[in-house]
């Protein structure tokens, strides 16, 4: 189950891994991941900024690391709400893709979103195992 949460395609373009989102682990009316378009995309990530940016669609990646103002306002804000929250870096990600590529991301992110009581996926918006139920801290 855990493995099925963490690839490549659910990579946003803001570096947040929807893989562990909530919109994405729930049982009821599952969010496919920012990079798909249609109606099962949860409502405030078809209406985001960062993915609908303009700029965004002239990067070779399309990744905000790509774009000539990064880091913009916008993905600075919402790190630094990530950040205090959840305990997650956007910017921090970002940095991670372009230096290390895709595939070794999401390879660090299925060991640090593991949980380690039966391997299924922490939810980064609740520290919760989406399998398991067990709260978890979460580290850096």
């Amino acid at each position: 189950m855990f493995h099925r949460h963490l690839n490549t395609d659910l990579i946003a373009a803001c570096g947040m891994n929807c893989g562990i989102c909530m919109a994405y682990l729930r049982e009821k009316n599952v969010c496919k991941g920012c990079r798909v378009t249609s109606d099962s995309m949860a409502k405030h990530c078809g209406l985001c900024a960062i993915r609908n940016c303009e700029l965004l669609k002239e990067t070779d990646s399309f990744f905000c690391y790509d774009c000539e103002i990064y880091p913009c306002k916008r993905l600075k804000n919402l790190d630094k709400r990530y950040r205090a929250k959840y305990h997650m870096s956007m910017l921090d990600n970002l940095d991670y893709i372009k230096k290390f590529g895709l595939e070794k991301f999401v390879r660090k992110e299925q060991k640090r979103w593991k949980c380690s009581k039966c391997g299924g996926t922490i939810n980064v918006h609740r520290s919760v195992c989406s399998k398991c139920g067990l709260q978890l801290a979460i580290s850096n």
